[in-house]
């Protein structure tokens, strides 16, 4: 099965790309081949209607909490308010969801999904320091658009799934709450080097397989992407790979998986 891990940004740009890894899955030994590069949308669309079969595990929140959907008076349904979201452009939707902050009490402003709340994730909502709610608004209408499969959340091509990832929570498991990357150059530091060589070292070695199953195979220059977007990729193709081994149990999903938020593809959440 091809496999494909991608992280995600709201603006790719060449000093900031969208990063895409490609994988193969054989039996439970996940290969990694190559990394591309995808300066604007133009490649990841373009990725999202490529021929399948094919699973993708792409970092970021595809969808937005049940709370904030049904007091804000959005569509009830994923496809609808995903709709909505597209129809209001950029400027609207930051406006709108500052308003939405500004109009809360403090404690009550952001709202997480119950995957956010297992995962230790930030809000869907954030718009400041990492904008998971404007990948969220670049993001989950161009997977609507493809019409690609997204367990739970929208019945599309059966040959395309993608399924929501995200790296922290594998790294946290390896390596606990080590700082690992780091996008701005005077901030990146040797230690961050060193726990990045640590996490692949585990994503390689035997923790990969109590977890998740998998025996990984990667390259050591993995670790030297100061970013950590190259070692993100990878830990997102992981969460895809073991998620289509539980394709015939939900891929994985929790039980009782809200389909109006979605969920986060990794085993310590399909336990909760």
């Amino acid at each position: 099965m091809r496999i494909y891990g991608i992280d995600f940004t709201s603006r790719p740009k060449r000093s900031k790309p969208i990063i895409c890894l490609a994988a193969r899955l054989e039996g439970a030994r996940l290969i990694t081949e190559d990394m591309t590069e995808w300066p604007s949308f133009e490649g990841f669309e373009a990725f999202l209607n490529s021929a399948g079969p094919w699973i993708a595990g792409i970092d970021f929140p595809f969808g937005q909490s049940r709370k904030f959907i049904e007091e804000i008076g959005w569509p009830p349904t994923w496809q609808g308010y995903v709709k909505y979201v597209k129809s209001l452009g950029r400027a609207q939707f930051r406006q709108t969801l500052d308003t939405y902050r500004a109009s809360h009490k403090a404690g009550d402003k952001e709202h997480k999904r119950q995957t956010d709340i297992a995962a230790g994730a930030i809000s869907p909502q954030k718009l400041y320091g990492t904008p998971v709610g404007l990948m969220f608004f670049e993001g989950a209408p161009r997977l609507l658009e493809a019409n690609v499969t997204i367990p739970h959340l929208h019945q599309g091509d059966p040959e395309r799934i993608v399924i929501e990832a995200y790296p922290g929570i594998m790294a946290r498991t390896l390596i606990g709450r080590r700082s690992y990357k780091q996008d701005t150059k005077k901030k990146q530091t040797s230690d961050q080097h060193a726990a990045r060589k640590e996490l692949l070292e585990k994503i390689t070695g035997p923790a990969t397989t109590k977890l998740y199953g998998l025996s990984v195979s990667a390259p050591n220059n993995l670790a030297d992407d100061p970013t950590g977007d190259q070692l993100d990729a990878l830990l997102c193709a992981i969460q895809a790979a073991w998620a289509w081994t539980q394709r015939r149990n939900g891929y994985g999903a929790p039980e009782g998986t809200d389909t109006l938020e979605g969920w986060i593809a990794d085993p310590t959440l399909a336990l909760r």
